[in-house]
C-alpha cells in the first residue's frame, strides 16, 4: 500500500513536468500549425542553463530559473521570426526547420558541456517531507510541484481572463476567421511561442536538479510530449493536462513494477490504442473538412 501511495504522489509530480512542456507544444501547434520537433531541446537548454548559471557560477537557483526562461523564450522568438513565419504556408518546411534547430542546439550544448558524462545539479532544497509516516517527498520535488501548479494556474488565468488569451484561443480555433475579426495573427503567434518556450524553459529548470542533464535529453521529452498531446487530443489544452497526469501515473506505475524501458514501450502502445479507439484523443474534437 505504501508503494502504491508513493507512486501516486510521484506520478502527480511527474504529471506537472509533462503538462508544462506538452502544453507548450500544443500552444505552438494550435496557433502556428507547425510541429516543433525542437521543443524537447528547448527543455534541454533550460536544464543546461541551470547547470551553467547555478551549478557552475553559483548564482541562486531562482534567478537561474529566470535566466533559463528568458533564454529559451528568446530562442523561441528567433525561431518564430526567422524560421516559422517565412514557412507558414508550408508546414512541412517548418517541421524540417525545427529538426535543424534540434541538431544545432544539441551541438551547442555539447560544446558548452563537453562530451563527458551527464551533468548533475545539486538539489537546492534539501530534506524530505513525510506524510502519514508512509509517503516521502523530497522538498525539491515539492517545490517543483508547487511551481508547476502555479504556472498552469497562471496560464489558465491568462487564457480565460486576458485579451491576449482570448485572441490566442480564437486564432487556435480558426486563424483565418480570427484575422477577419481584426486579430493580428503575427502578434498572437509571437505570444504563443513566447508562452510555449517559457514553459519549456521552466520545465527544464525544474527538472535540472532531479535528473541527469545531457545534450540528448530532449529526445525523451519530445516523445513524451507527443504521446501526451495525441492522447489528450491535438490542440486541446485541457486534454493535454489530463493526459499528462494520466500518462505520468501510468508511466510511474509501469516503471516501478516492470522498469523504465517497458514503461516507454507501454506508453507508445497506449498512444496507438487511443488512436485506434478514439482518433481525436480524449478531449479532441473532430473537425469537418
Amino acid at each position: 500500500m505504501d508503494l502504491v501511495l508513493q507512486s501516486i504522489v510521484n506520478g502527480l509530480i511527474q504529471g506537472g513536468f509533462y503538462s508544462l512542456f506538452a502544453i507548450g507544444l500544443v500552444l505552438i501547434f494550435g496557433v502556428m500549425r507547425v510541429v516543433n520537433f525542437a521543443h524537447g531541446e528547448l527543455v534541454m537548454v533550460g536544464a543546461f542553463t541551470i547547470w551553467v548559471v547555478h551549478a557552475q557560477f553559483g548564482i541562486g537557483y531562482i534567478p537561474a530559473i529566470a535566466v533559463a526562461i528568458v533564454l529559451v523564450t528568446v530562442i523561441g522568438l528567433l525561431m518564430e521570426r526567422v524560421l516559422f513565419r517565412p514557412t507558414r504556408a508550408d508546414p512541412l518546411a517548418g517541421l524540417i526547420c525545427s529538426i535543424g534547430v534540434l541538431f544545432i542546439l544539441q551541438v551547442i550544448a555539447t560544446l558548452v558541456g563537453g562530451d563527458g558524462p551527464s551533468k548533475q545539479v545539486p538539489p537546492p532544497y534539501h530534506g524530505t517531507l513525510v506524510l502519514f509516516e508512509m509517503i516521502r517527498i523530497p522538498y525539491q520535488r515539492v517545490f517543483s510541484l508547487v511551481v508547476s501548479a502555479a504556472a498552469l494556474g497562471g496560464l489558465w488565468f491568462f487564457l480565460t481572463r486576458s485579451k491576449f488569451g482570448w485572441a490566442l484561443r480564437a486564432v487556435a480555433m480558426d486563424r483565418e476567421v480570427a484575422a477577419l475579426q481584426g486579430i493580428n495573427t503575427n502578434k498572437i503567434s509571437i505570444v504563443a511561442i513566447s508562452v510555449g518556450a517559457a514553459l519549456a524553459g521552466l520545465a527544464g529548470g525544474l527538472v535540472a536538479p532531479l535528473g541527469n542533464i545531457n545534450p540528448h535529453m530532449g529526445h525523451n521529452v519530445i516523445v513524451t510530449a507527443f504521446i501526451v498531446t495525441i492522447v489528450g487530443g491535438v490542440g486541446s489544452l485541457s486534454g493535454a493536462i489530463l493526459a499528462a497526469i494520466l500518462y505520468a501515473m501510468f508511466h510511474t506505475f509501469v516503471t516501478v513494477y516492470f522498469g523504465a524501458t517497458i514503461a516507454t514501450i507501454a506508453g507508445l502502445t497506449l498512444m496507438v490504442v487511443v488512436l485506434i479507439v478514439k482518433p481525436t484523443g480524449i478531449m479532441g474534437v473532430k473537425v469537418s473538412e
